[in-house]
């Protein structure tokens, strides 16, 4: 997961936390948690490196809206990450 931007972390998080979720979901997940607007231009190459990198795939749900599903090499990293993060940061009582 090294090799991905904090933003694109982010992206895989929110993708792995929803149900198939299209771009407009991610984005208005993404613009909760970041409280700024996330534009198209920033939003979809990103979703576009996580399905090139076999982190996501993308499905067609309509004509015109594509659906995102983290795989299972996602989920490792995602799990792998967790791992890694809580030898750093341990929940408090």
């Amino acid at each position: 997961m090294d090799d991905l931007t904090g933003f694109q972390r982010d992206l895989l998080t929110v993708i792995a936390g929803l149900e198939a979720p299209n771009g407009l979901e991610i984005k208005s997940e993404m613009e909760d948690y970041y409280e700024s607007t996330i534009n198209h231009g920033r939003l979809y190459p990103n979703l576009d490196t996580l399905v090139e990198r076999g982190l996501v795939e993308k499905t067609k749900q309509d004509e015109r809206t594509n659906a995102y599903h983290v795989t299972e090499s996602g989920l490792t990293l995602l799990k792998e990450r967790r791992e890694w993060e809580s030898q750093y940061v341990q929940p408090t009582a």
